[in-house]
C-alpha cells in the first residue's frame, strides 16, 4: 500500500529574501576604479578595461570586483522583492500556466490599452497579482479625468448656446436699427463738384 502523498503548494518564501538580505549584506561595495582619487569619477561601477588595472588584474590591496563567486542563492536567484516570481504576459492565454501562489505577473510593455485591459480583468477572476498594473491605474485615472472634462467642455457649450438663444432677440433688433440709421447716409449722393472749363484753366 503506498501512502498518497498530500502535495502543499510552495508560498513566496520569506526566508529566500532574508538570504538573499544576509548574502547582499556580506558583499563588498564594488566601485569605480580610482573614484577615490578623482572628484569626477562617480563611485558607480565601470569595467576596467585597461592593461595594466590593479582591479582588472585582482591584485592583493586594490578592491575587489564582481565575480562569479559573489553570486546570490539559488533560492531567491530571480525573485521579485515582493517574493514571487516574474512571468511576462502577452495575451489572456498566457495566464492559463501561471501559479497564483509563487508566480505574479508583469504585463508586457508592448500591449495596448485594450488588450491590457481584457489581460487585468482575467487575472483578477484568476486572482493574480500584476506587479505593473499601477501604470494601469493611472492611466484610468487619467481617462475618468478626460471623460470629467469632456462633460464639463459639453456643458459649457450648452450653456454658451443657451445664452445666445436669448440674447439672439435684442442684438438682431439693434442691428436692425443701426443699419436703419446707416441707411440714409450711404443713399445721400455726394454733392459733385463743378467741373472748370477749358477756357476758364487757361485765363
Amino acid at each position: 500500500m503506498t501512502a498518497e502523498k498530500t502535495e502543499k503548494k510552495p508560498s513566496p518564501s520569506r526566508e529566500a529574501l532574508k538570504l538573499r538580505a544576509r548574502a547582499r549584506n556580506k558583499k563588498p561595495a564594488f566601485v569605480r576604479a580610482e573614484s577615490w582619487k578623482y572628484d569626477r569619477f562617480s563611485l558607480s561601477w565601470r569595467k576596467p578595461r585597461g592593461l595594466d588595472n590593479k582591479i582588472r588584474r585582482k591584485i592583493k590591496g586594490w578592491p575587489p570586483g564582481p565575480s562569479v563567486g559573489y553570486k546570490g542563492p539559488k533560492i531567491a536567484r530571480g525573485l521579485h522583492p515582493s517574493g514571487y516570481r516574474e512571468v511576462i504576459v502577452y495575451n489572456v492565454t498566457d495566464l492559463t500556466n501561471i501559479d497564483h501562489n509563487t508566480q505574479a505577473v508583469r504585463i508586457a510593455h508592448t500591449v495596448g490599452k485594450r488588450k491590457r485591459a481584457t489581460i487585468i480583468a482575467k487575472a483578477k477572476e484568476l486572482n493574480l497579482k500584476i506587479l505593473n498594473i499601477k501604470i494601469s491605474k493611472e492611466t484610468e485615472a487619467e481617462t475618468e479625468e478626460g471623460e470629467e472634462t469632456e462633460e464639463q467642455t459639453e456643458e459649457e457649450v450648452e450653456g454658451k448656446e443657451a445664452e445666445s438663444e436669448e440674447t439672439d432677440e435684442p442684438v438682431e433688433e439693434e442691428a436692425e436699427e443701426q443699419e436703419k440709421e446707416n441707411e440714409p447716409k450711404e443713399k445721400a449722393p455726394k454733392k459733385a463738384k463743378p467741373k472748370a472749363k477749358k477756357g476758364d484753366e487757361k485765363q
